[in-house]
């Protein structure tokens, strides 16, 4: 009798402390969002068009298709050389010739690839132009912004579906950018020469990585910023990185490469701006500044997402904060976030500041040059099909999607958060990272289980349409597919 009263009180005890565990936390409150709109391309017949135009030129064959690919990269090389003349301003006719010349040609390129290395020069080319152009220019102004999404983000997208298209290893994994003199110390990668100052986009391989990289008013490709440190007297490379998991470290290059990357591009500050010319050590200086700040603190993650608030880093904080003390201030233009379903989705995960810097759009400053960017035909597929589910997710949100957050989930992750407390206390690292709260990891979750089911079911319409069509699905159908798969599983 005595023992069944023991067990029946353990189990009244595990109920009690399941449902305690369960009660829900009220909703954050949702920050008001940044002022402005999400960029819109609302171009469908035009992609359409871009399509049937590559459906086409498959017909005719490259040796059909030979004269017009030579027109188009003579008219590039001259749009090229009246951009580095003369300054132009950002609603140039030039600047709208490159873009529509860029994706039209992009379209016969696709279907002959041994012109790919060809595209691609012309494609970094437009961009280092762009960049240099834009040196005059209010990168806070709507129309600036535009011009160069559109030259920039643009020009990628249209060179990623070229990649795409192509058989698998017929182009390098390294794309080349601009040559960009240093002294700082440097490190040999892949047999690429790196600079200690160097900064490092990259863009992981989870649901929430793509949600970074595309939950902004211009949508990018990158989710996750790091800083390159090489000590002067042993050579010895570390990565300054900030992660959701354990805030700031210093990794090794190892550690960097072994977390899973889709893609990495190098940035370097410009040798001609004046706090260069006036110290070319400068951006050892940063990174020198950063190393010894992370050694002698530990620095949390910053999910508020606050650059200008030091004691908490979020991964974009790790360079902006290096170089700002060191008096340059990166970021000319900051990272805007309005959609309310893009707000929302990020409020649930402890965002507050919504005019922040965000990783993809440092690509844009025009302080710094794209050294190269490494990226393989697999991993590119995946960056594209990852990012239309999550443009179509955000679609839903807008729409008034939740992510769930199942009352019935809650009390195993505040278990795990608990433990969690404990670890981080000893210096460790539990399942559920440290300033992060039950209720936005178990929504992670959610996030994570919701991204899956679509995810699957656009990786099996876009192999139904490569057999029906021949070709990989361009990033508009998958788009559709999504925004389909989305809407099934409602």
């Amino acid at each position: 009798m005595r023992k069944r009263k023991i067990a029946a009180g353990i189990v009244l005890a595990v109920v009690v402390l399941f449902a305690l565990l369960s009660i829900p936390a009220p909703d954050p409150v949702i920050a008001q969002g940044a002022a402005g709109q999400p960029f819109l391309w609302q171009q469908d017949a035009t992609w359409d068009a871009l399509e049937a135009s590559f459906q086409q030129a498959r017909e005719i064959g490259c040796r059909g298709l030979e004269p017009r690919i030579d027109l188009g990269f003579r008219q590039g090389r001259e749009y090229l050389s009246t951009l580095a003349v003369s300054p132009v301003k950002p609603d140039a006719t030039v600047l709208a010739r490159m873009e529509n010349l860029t994706f039209g040609l992009g379209t016969m390129v696709a279907a002959c690839p041994e012109r790919l290395p060809d595209y691609a020069d012309l494609v970094t080319k437009t961009r280092s132009h762009a960049k240099r152009q834009s040196q005059g220019w209010d990168m806070n102004d709507r129309v600036v912004r535009d011009r160069l999404y559109r030259l920039i983000y643009g020009g990628r997208a249209a060179l990623e579906e070229v990649m795409l298209q192509a058989q698998g290893g017929s182009f390098a994994a390294f794309t080349r950018g601009d040559e960009v003199s240093s002294v700082t110390p440097a490190f040999v990668f892949n047999d690429r020469t790196l600079h200690s100052g160097d900064i490092l986009l990259s863009r992981g391989g989870a649901p929430t990585s793509a949600l970074i990289a595309r939950g902004n008013d211009y949508p990018g490709n990158f989710s996750h910023v790091a800083l390159l440190y090489v000590d002067d007297k042993t050579g010895v490379p570390g990565i300054i990185e900030s992660h959701i998991e354990v805030g700031v470290v210093v990794s090794t290059i190892e550690d960097y490469i072994k977390d899973k990357k889709l893609r990495v591009m190098v940035l370097r500050l410009r040798p001609d701006i004046p706090q260069m010319k006036a110290d070319p050590m400068l951006p050892q200086k940063a990174a020198k500044r950063a190393y010894d700040e992370v050694k002698s603190r530990h620095i949390p993650y910053d999910f508020e997402m606050d650059y200008l608030e030091p004691s908490k880093w979020f991964c974009s904080e790790v360079a902006s904060w290096a170089y700002r003390q060191v008096g340059v201030e990166l970021w000319k233009g900051t990272t805007r976030m309005s959609a309310p379903g893009v707000v929302k989705w990020l409020s649930y995960f402890g965002v507050t500041h919504f005019d922040t810097q965000a990783p993809a759009d440092l690509e844009y400053d025009p302080q710094l040059t794209v050294v190269g960017e490494w990226r393989d035909p697999e991993t590119l597929w995946k960056d594209h099909v990852d990012n239309a589910v999550v443009e179509s997710m955000l679609e839903g949100a807008d729409e008034g999607d939740e992510i769930p957050a199942p009352w019935w989930k809650l009390a195993p992750v505040r278990l795990a958060k608990g433990y969690s407390a404990l670890v981080n206390l000893f210096g460790g690292v539990g399942p559920v990272p440290e300033g992060m709260d039950a209720t936005a990891a178990l929504r992670n979750l959610e996030l994570t289980a919701m991204h899956e089911k679509i995810r699957d079911r656009v990786l099996a319409k876009a192999a139904a349409f490569q057999k029906q069509q021949g070709y990989r699905s361009p990033y508009w159908e998958l788009v559709r597919m999504a925004n389909q798969a989305r809407k099934e599983l409602r």
